[in-house]
């Protein structure tokens, strides 16, 4: 209502840096994160669920994952014309059906002799009989095409990138005038010892962990437990956390001398503080942010157009 996500950028109340643009890849993890960020839900206001656009396949399993695991009062389900592709998610749907990483109640014997009334249904004793009990809203067009995709996949591409530009316009000055460019504005100079490392999305061998971390968007995270490292560093994690992500910045640059990483962030410095992990996941900067750099003569840092398919 207030116009798109990048115009209105707001801190959450807590946030999990999962580091890619779809969960496909790593279910049990988005459950995970799920779990994590709606432990710190109070109740003392609604909360509205925006779920994922992937209703196909395992992305209807998850939603059903999702709909026993958070229990919500309401579901609005809002459907296509002529798609009969996705049952509506009654509570008796979600409670009989198996989900991604969770398991449908047994139908009793006289269900599945075909009794198609849902009173002639008995739970076996024992049963949870406080299973879902949500209301469906069931929203289901009548004109053709209504809520075909299109080219969303192509808009949300569009709009990440406008996301990613709008928080960068954070590190900008109040003042109206010119925009600087990102090479042109002081970093911050962060220890390797001071700061776990993990990259999410891939296997990364340690002896190559700064040219991925290099020019990379991160996620400045805060894990639990203390980072202890005999030596320079760097320090890097075995398995990727379930965290607090206090906010996003790009490492601009590595010093294997001095062994620092340079951190562009607009995260505020009592924040900042609290940072001792940088999680790298499969999210880009911006193509315009590396080629619209500005005064730059001869070939632009981080960019080429000389690469090896073969590599």
């Amino acid at each position: 209502l207030p116009g798109p996500p990048f115009t209105h950028q707001q801190m959450p109340c807590k946030m999990v840096y999962y580091g890619q643009t779809s969960c496909e890849q790593d279910t049990e993890r988005y459950l995970d994160v799920v779990k994590y960020v709606f432990s710190c839900y109070k109740k003392e206001v609604p909360l509205v669920i925006n779920t994922m656009g992937w209703v196909k396949g395992d992305g209807l399993l998850l939603l059903i994952d999702l709909i026993r695991l958070l229990s919500p009062s309401h579901v609005v389900q809002m459907d296509i014309y002529d798609w009969k592709a996705m049952p509506p998610l009654t509570p008796e749907h979600v409670h009989f059906s198996a989900g991604l990483h969770t398991k449908g109640k047994q139908q009793s014997k006289c269900k599945q002799l075909g009794a198609d009334s849902v009173e002639s249904s008995k739970y076996p004793e024992g049963e949870d009989m406080s299973a879902p009990q949500h209301k469906l809203l069931y929203v289901h067009p009548e004109f053709p095409r209504a809520g075909l995709a299109g080219e969303v996949r192509v808009h949300s591409g569009i709009l990440r990138d406008m996301s990613i530009l709008g928080y960068l316009g954070h590190l900008q000055s109040p003042d109206i005038g010119a925009v600087l460019p990102l090479h042109s504005l002081v970093p911050y100079q962060v220890p390797f010892n001071a700061v776990a490392l993990r990259v999410i999305h891939t296997d990364v061998a340690p002896s190559n962990i700064m040219y991925a971390v290099n020019a990379s968007w991160v996620g400045l995270c805060c894990i639990p437990e203390e980072v202890r490292c005999q030596t320079d560093g760097p320090v890097l994690l075995t398995q990727t956390p379930v965290c607090n992500c206090l906010g996003f910045g790009i490492v601009r640059g590595v010093d294997m001398e001095k062994k620092l990483y340079h951190i562009l962030t607009p995260v505020p410095p009592e924040n900042l503080r609290l940072v001792n992990c940088l999680l790298l996941g499969n999210i880009a900067i911006p193509n315009c942010v590396l080629v619209g750099q500005q005064g730059i003569e001869g070939e632009i840092p981080y960019v080429t157009s000389d690469y090896n398919y073969s590599i």
